[in-house]
This record gives structure tokens, C-alpha cells and sequence, in this order.
């Protein structure tokens, strides 16, 4: 009995392990759950402001490439007195050089010019030239010496520029009877002396503000050696505000100061002011074909306050071929004596000074046909106040007339028409032309408009033959105006005509020869009257590039 309970009990002990030995299937645990890993979002800023709308549509900005040729902008200039042509330098592209030459006339000529800089942060030039020569007349002589120092320092987004310049010009009143006056050339010199020195800064990159600005200041020191004394000081606040790719708004104060006073000046010397101010608001509309300024002008001339108007306006028939300009101008021109001998370098002291109110209504069209064609055609409707005229001084106690008096015409219209066209052939071959008309009338002052050209015809030729030559050759011509002689006797000026042609060939890499024959007709017009040009004359010398 006790054997079976021990059985029972051993069996009940072991059997689980019996059982794990004799099932061999595998068992799988699946576990299900609902919960899933999710990250949490997260935390922004949030400004103030509100959210910019993205822009959808496509924006086409306009491209226009440009013409595959070089336009040389045409500007006239105006005959001097002397027909020599002194500025004869045919540049080839080096910043150092060194020309001297000599001519007839006793011309001796030198002309240098220095660079430094590598244009990315500083760029100083430096000039120098003088030229001379004695006339076949008594006392027709002439001397001019200039030099100018420019340089700037370019900043990330701003340059800073400056200028210092000084030139003496010597002329003689030799424009008398020299049958009946014999003067001392100290007493008939004109030693005109120019001192000018000028700074400014201007952003290159445009601001954050989309803002240009460039203010600069100017001081000039002009004299009469002995004679007269005037000093100019020229303010310039120009800034410009650009709102999108087409719209901007100008403006621009400037402040023209000068004082002026005489030596020597028998029985009294004369001290006086010549002040302008002026301010130029406006509007303009830039776009590929339509171009707008709308402004005025309120200007304060000697404290007489005066609106000029300054609205212009250009419209692109076709891209490139055809142009509509017009416009509605309005300026004051200071009659500053250095102004006024800029023109006429043979005036007598002045004893006052009237700006010139000049008002302009024009319309035109310019453009090119092909590839190497331009034209410009301009006429207008010009409208002058105090317009000064130079005549001859015939009221003088000795009677010579070799001196200019100014003479103001009150109010004077001049129909002034204006045309020009020139053909180039990229850097090889120009060819530039031009003509321009003046119709003085309406005067009430004075029964002509003295000494003032009613018709002048320009050309040159620039022509590079080959790789060493370079040929070139001027025309100018116009046709007499009307002078006054003793008595009030009206009479007209033969029409004159300038020819000159030159060349330059280069020896080698430093060495270059050139040639300059000037008023190769010969022709001894007169600019003012008894002031007769040089004739033919020649001058040739020697560049050295280094």
C-alpha cells in the first residue's frame, strides 16, 4: 500500500518534465497594441508681421542687346580764334605717354600723361600740356599750359573722386590799326588764370533704399592777371529714389556762388555778387522704350525768384532703329567773366554781370539704319532773356577797337535747327557729320545779333588704315554773323573754313610718329572781327608710350 502512494507521488513530480521532452512543435506570441510613435511639431517663432504672399506669376524682365557697333556721340565745337588744333593726340590705349613735337610758327608742343592705379581700389591720372606759337601779325601771339590731377578711391559701395586743375592762356589785343597804334605788350596781354579744385562722393552699388546719391563741391579761382579777380564756389546735392524696376524721383540743389572785383579799373574799380540757386525736383518713368522726366525748376537768380520748366520726354518707335524725343527746358547761364572769355578770350574788364534766362520747346527724332548708320535730327524754338553780344569797343577814348565790350539784348528767339549723322565701322573707320542753324529775331535792343554764328558745318574722319597707322582729318566751316565797326556801320563776316588732317604711325611697341597740317586752305578768316587767324600751318614731332 505504502509502495503505491510513493509511486503516485513521484509520477505526479516528474511528469511535466516528461512531457516537455516529448513535444517538439514550435508556439508563436502575437502581441497586439493601438498605440503608434508620433514626433511632436515643433515650436516657431511667430513675428508680428504679416506673411509675404508668394508670387505665382512669372516675371520677363526685357533684355535688349546691344548693337554691335561703337556710335561716337557727335559734339560740336566752336572756332577759336587761333586755327591751330593743339589738342592733336591720337590715343592707342596706353595711360603713359610722352608727346612732343615742334611746328611752324615758333610752335613748340609737349603733352604727357601719367596713370596709377589698378582701377579696383585707387585710380589717380595726371596731365600736363603746353603749346605756343608767334604770328606773322605784331603782337599775334599765344601761350597755353594746363594741368590736371583726377583720382579716385573706390570704397564696397561708394567712390570717393577729387580734382585739381590749373592752366594759364596768354593772349594779345593785337586787333588794332597797326598803322596808327603801337602798344607795349605788356598793355595788351590777356593772362587769363584758371585754378580748379573739386570733390564729391557717389554710391556705386545702389543702397538698401534702392537711394543714388553724389553731392559735390567745386572752388574756382579765375583771374585777369592785374586786371580782375573772381572766385566761384558750386554746391551740387543730387539724389535720386528708384521705387520698382521703371519709376524714380529726382532732385537736385544747386548753389552757384561767385564775387568778382577789378584792379586797376579807372576812375572806379567795380566789386559785386553773382549768386544762383536752384532746386530740381522730379518724376521719371525709365522703360525699355518710353523714357519720361517730368520736373520744374525754381531757381532764385540774384534773388529774382523765376519757375523753369524741365520736362522731356524720348519714345522707341522700333528697338533700336527709330526715336521720338521732345521736350519743354529751362536753364540759367551764368555770364561769369570766365564764361564769358571761354568764348571770346579778347574781353575788356566787365563792370557788371547779367545771367542769361534761356528757355527751350524741341522736337526730334534720332536713330540708325543697318548696323553703322545713326542720325540725329533736333529743331527748336529758343527764348533768351539778357542774351549777351560781343562788339567791338568803339566807344574807346583812343578809338583802337582791339577790345570786346558785352552788350545784353533784352529778349532775343532763336529757331535753332540742329542734324548730325555718322558711319562706323567698329574702332577701324568713323566717319561723323553735322550742321546746325541759328535764326535769331525779335530782337529790341539791338538791330542784330552781334558776333554770333548763324550757320555751322562740322565733319571728321577717323580712320585706322592698319594695324600701325592711323589717319584723321577735321572740316569746320560757318558763315559770317554781322559786326559793328566806328559810326554804328553794320557790316557782315566772310564766311570761313578750317581743314585739317593728320596721322600717326607707330614705330614699335613705345615709339610713335605723327603729323598734323592745320587750315590747309590757308584761309585767315576772322572768328571777331580784326582778330585774323593763323594760316597753314604744321606741326609734327615724336610719342614714347611706356
Amino acid at each position: 500500500m505504502y509502495k503505491n502512494i510513493l509511486l503516485i507521488v513521484a509520477a505526479s513530480l516528474f511528469s511535466p518534465v516528461l512531457m516537455a521532452q516529448k513535444d517538439t512543435t514550435k508556439q508563436t506570441i502575437n502581441i497586439t497594441s493601438s498605440y503608434k510613435p508620433v514626433l511632436r511639431n515643433a515650436v516657431k517663432i511667430n513675428f508680428s508681421g504679416s506673411q509675404l504672399l508668394s508670387e505665382s506669376a512669372a516675371s520677363v524682365k526685357p533684355y535688349n542687346i546691344p548693337s554691335q557697333n561703337l556710335f561716337y556721340a557727335y559734339q560740336p565745337i566752336s572756332l577759336k580764334p587761333l586755327a591751330l588744333m593743339h589738342d592733336t593726340n591720337l590715343y592707342l590705349g596706353n595711360r603713359n605717354y610722352i608727346k612732343a613735337g615742334f611746328g611752324n610758327f615758333t610752335t613748340p608742343y609737349v603733352k604727357a600723361g601719367l596713370g596709377f592705379g589698378d582701377g579696383k581700389k585707387m585710380l589717380v591720372n595726371l596731365y600736363g600740356s603746353y603749346i605756343s606759337s608767334n604770328g606773322n601779325i605784331k603782337n599775334q601771339d599765344y601761350m597755353q599750359f594746363e594741368g590736371k590731377a583726377t583720382g579716385s578711391f573706390f570704397g564696397k559701395k561708394t567712390e570717393i573722386y577729387g580734382s585739381a586743375a590749373v592752366s594759364q592762356q596768354n593772349y594779345f589785343l593785337y586787333g588794332y590799326d597797326h598803322n596808327v597804334y603801337d602798344f607795349k605788350k605788356s598793355d595788351i596781354k590777356q593772362h587769363l588764370q584758371d585754378v580748379t579744385v573739386r570733390a564729391g562722393i557717389r554710391n556705386t552699388n545702389i543702397t538698401d533704399y534702392r537711394i543714388n546719391y553724389n553731392p559735390n563741391i567745386e572752388l574756382n579761382l579765375f583771374s585777369n592777371v592785374g586786371k580782375l579777380n573772381e572766385t566761384t564756389v558750386i554746391v551740387n546735392l543730387p539724389a535720386e529714389k528708384k521705387f520698382g524696376d521703371y519709376f524714380s524721383v529726382k532732385a537736385a540743389a544747386t548753389g552757384d556762388f561767385t564775387n568778382y572785383y577789378s584792379k586797376g579799373y579807372l576812375p572806379d574799380n567795380f566789386s559785386f555778387n553773382n549768386n544762383v540757386i536752384r532746386i530740381a525736383p522730379a518724376v521719371t518713368y525709365a522703360a525699355p522704350r518710353l523714357n519720361i522726366n517730368a520736373g520744374i525748376a525754381p531757381t532764385w537768380d540774384n534773388n529774382v525768384f523765376v519757375w523753369l520748366p524741365d520736362v522731356y520726354a524720348s519714345f522707341q518707335i522700333k528697338e533700336n532703329v527709330f526715336m521720338i524725343q521732345a521736350g519743354w527746358v529751362g536753364k540759367i547761364i551764368k555770364n561769369t567773366y570766365r564764361n564769358l572769355t571761354a568764348s571770346n578770350p579778347y574781353l575788356a574788364t566787365i563792370t557788371s554781370q547779367r545771367n542769361t534766362k534761356e528757355t527751350e520747346y524741341y522736337g526730334g527724332i534720332k536713330g540708325s539704319l543697318g548696323k553703322h548708320f545713326n542720325f540725329n535730327a533736333k529743331a527748336g524754338l529758343v527764348n533768351y532773356n539778357n542774351l549777351p553780344f560781343f562788339i567791338n569797343d568803339t566807344a574807346a577814348a583812343n578809338g583802337d577797337n582791339k577790345s570786346f565790350v558785352i552788350v545784353n539784348e533784352t529778349r532775343v528767339n532763336n529757331f535753332r535747327v540742329h542734324g548730325d549723322l555718322s558711319y562706323n565701322i567698329r574702332e577701324e573707320f568713323s566717319v561723323t557729320a553735322g550742321v546746325t542753324f541759328n535764326g535769331y529775331t525779335g530782337m529790341k535792343s539791338n538791330a542784330r545779333a552781334w558776333n554770333t554764328v548763324p550757320v555751322e558745318i562740322n565733319g571728321s574722319l577717323r580712320w585706322q588704315a592698319f594695324r600701325q597707322l592711323m589717319v584723321k582729318a577735321d572740316y569746320a566751316m560757318f558763315a559770317g554773323g554781322n559786326y559793328l565797326t566806328k559810326g554804328n556801320l553794320s557790316y557782315s563776316f566772310k564766311p570761313g573754313s578750317d581743314l585739317s588732317a593728320g596721322a600717326e604711325f607707330k614705330i614699335n611697341k613705345q615709339f610713335s610718329a605723327w603729323l598734323d597740317v592745320n587750315n590747309i586752305f590757308n584761309n585767315k578768316y576772322e572768328r571777331w572781327h580784326n582778330y585774323p587767324v593763323y594760316g597753314l600751318n604744321l606741326l609734327g614731332g615724336i610719342r614714347y608710350d611706356f
